[in-house]
């Protein structure tokens, strides 16, 4: 019998964020999302270190579900960013690089922590405040009549992942084809809860981005049709194609105890038996005049020949993933079982074609109404194919996020430095009632305010990947980038052509200065004005309810690590 060994006590830590192994660790994972910001972020290499699949990317998403750690504090951030990313899709690096400078700034300050969270609570809600009203110099109305904003939108959000390794004629292709997916999956008869469609991304591996293409309707994949052969398919009378769609197997080699017992007499074949309920089954569909059988799961060659002698198209493995969008375009409802059949569980199609891609050549289902799409989605190669698509997924998202709200955000580090501006002017002109409420003193709330700030600044700054200089002008509170190796100007203004958005240029003088991000930092004089006429063809922007949701979600998951006392770990 093996020695019991005796169990030990749990390690109680306390004041983690004073361990030097915490800082240090939190201090890594910053640097290591920093440099991987925007559209100069550095790749990273992630694998599992014994082998297997390397993921070449700067996406939030991937980054940290490909990261382990043994650090609780790590866990919540990556854990409270992963449930952002969940919901909105976007700004993950924003919101973690963000949190990382909140817990940052704050534990240095000579400040109780309940009071650095009462101040913060209430700076946060200034900020809230100041980007859901009308008069916000950061927000830009979207106007879903015109694709101009749109586009700027889409654009923005092709262009900050790197891995994806486009130029500007694969993004302005790309742009056009999720607006076009997008506009697809809007319903043309709007009712009282309308429900936008769906995008079916479709892998192209191996081919030219521009090679990637949009089509109404679904593409199911489908070797044994080939190009150039017409479908014979049966039809209605009002020449749509009837359609019923299968979620059950159709094997006829297994049995499910969910359908209950079956008794089976001697002498017997248990599969040809099923063999005969599944004809039985294909007699009923031709009956029915169903032109088109789809299954999730395999459908026995007998049956499939049957029906084809039939003029009735049989596709199996259609997968899990198709059946809603598959659902949803037909309107037939998944069939469960092999023993019911109700005429309520047919839906229709208006055509069927054969369509090639590459070597692939696929059934193509046409709708009535669209509001299912395929986007045939090429890349060179498998990497920054993957990446592709997790980009192209975020972009469908923030649109149908923009449909709810249409607002949008400056991008280029502009929000964030206009929003430490506008918090500067704020913090200096607070009536005394307002200390009084927060039972702090102002030179508190002003060290307070002032790391709040440095947190925003400091996401602005990780844009910038080259050591060139990085400036914020005193008008807007926008951000400006100076190219790295620049000489000494007495003008920055000769160095400077356009603000990180693309709003602001350098015609008027912004009396600039060095946006270092360090406390005591000087006060925008007055609050940041609205600019006036917009400079670039293109805006980088950013989608409201992501950014939003990721300023929260910083803010509240540095609270909560601030907050922290003590960490009990299990030794056993």
């Amino acid at each position: 019998m093996s020695r019991l060994e005796a169990k030990k006590p749990p390690l109680f830590i306390s004041e983690p964020l004073t361990r030097d192994a915490v800082c240090r660790s939190l201090s890594l994972l910053s640097g290591i999302l920093k440099s991987s910001y925007g559209p100069a972020g550095r790749l990273k290499q992630l694998h599992n270190g014994v082998g297997g699949c390397v993921c070449t990317t700067s996406q939030s998403s991937a980054l940290l579900g490909h990261l382990s750690t043994s650090q609780p504090v790590l866990r919540v951030l990556t854990a409270s960013v992963q449930n952002h990313v969940s919901r909105f899709s976007d700004c993950g690096l924003f919101t973690a690089i963000l949190c990382c400078g909140f817990i940052e700034n704050f534990r240095s300050l000579n400040v109780a922590p309940f009071t650095v969270i009462k101040i913060s609570k209430h700076l946060l809600s200034l900020c809230m405040d100041h980007l859901k009203s009308e008069a916000c110099g950061c927000r830009v109305s979207v106007d879903f009549s015109s694709v101009e904003t749109l586009v700027c939108l889409v654009r923005s959000i092709l262009t900050s992942k790197p891995a994806c390794m486009l130029n500007k004629t694969e993004v302005d292709h790309l742009t056009t084809l999720v607006l076009k997916a997008f506009i697809f999956t809007v319903p043309c008869h709007v009712q009282t809860n309308a429900v936008l469609g769906k995008c079916v991304i479709v892998p192209v591996k191996g081919r030219r981005v521009v090679d990637s293409t949009v089509l109404p309707g679904l593409l199911i994949e489908t070797p044994e049709f080939q190009l150039g052969k017409p479908l014979a398919v049966k039809r209605t009378g009002s020449n749509m194609i009837k359609t019923a769609l299968f979620s059950v197997s159709m094997s006829g080699d297994g049995f499910y105890p969910e359908e209950g017992i079956i008794a089976v007499h001697h002498g017997v074949s248990l599969e040809m038996s099923e063999l005969n309920q599944l004809l039985d089954v294909g007699k009923q569909l031709v009956k029915d005049e169903v032109g088109l059988v789809m299954c999730q799961k395999v459908m026995h060659p007998s049956l499939k020949q049957y029906l084809k002698e039939n003029g009735v198209i049989a596709v199996d493995r259609a997968g899990l993933s198709l059946m809603e969008p598959l659902g949803r375009m037909t309107g037939s409802q998944p069939i469960a079982s092999i023993h019911s059949l109700s005429p309520g569980c047919y839906g229709s199609l208006k055509d069927l074609c054969v369509e090639s891609f590459a070597s692939k050549h696929f059934l193509h289902l046409i709708p009535e109404d669209t509001v299912i799409c395929s986007l045939i989605l090429c890349n060179r190669s498998e990497t920054a194919w993957d990446e592709l698509k997790r980009v192209c997924e975020t972009a469908e998202h923030v649109l149908q996020l923009t449909m709810k709200e249409p607002v949008a955000l400056l991008g280029g580090g502009c929000t964030e430095t206009h929003l430490a501006s506008y918090i500067r002017h704020k913090s200096s002109s607070l009536p005394a009632s307002t200390f009084k409420d927060l039972d702090c003193s102002q030179t508190q709330y002003q060290l307070v305010a002032d790391g709040f700030c440095c947190s925003l600044e400091s996401v602005a700054r990780s844009l910038s990947h080259n050591d060139g200089e990085i400036l914020t002008d005193m008008v807007y509170g926008h951000c400006w980038f100076v190219p790295s190796g620049s000489p000494c100007v007495s003008k920055w203004s000769d160095l400077v052509s356009k603000c990180g958005c693309g709003m602001n240029g350098n015609t008027e003088d912004l009396s600039w200065r060095f946006l270092q991000g360090q406390s005591g930092s000087p006060v925008v004089q007055g609050c940041p004005k609205e600019p006036s006429v917009k400079v670039a063809d293109f805006l980088t922007l950013d989608c409201f309810a992501a950014k939003c949701s990721g300023l929260q979600v910083a803010l509240e998951t540095a609270i909560l690590i601030l907050d922290l006392s003590y960490m009990i770990e299990d030794q056993n």
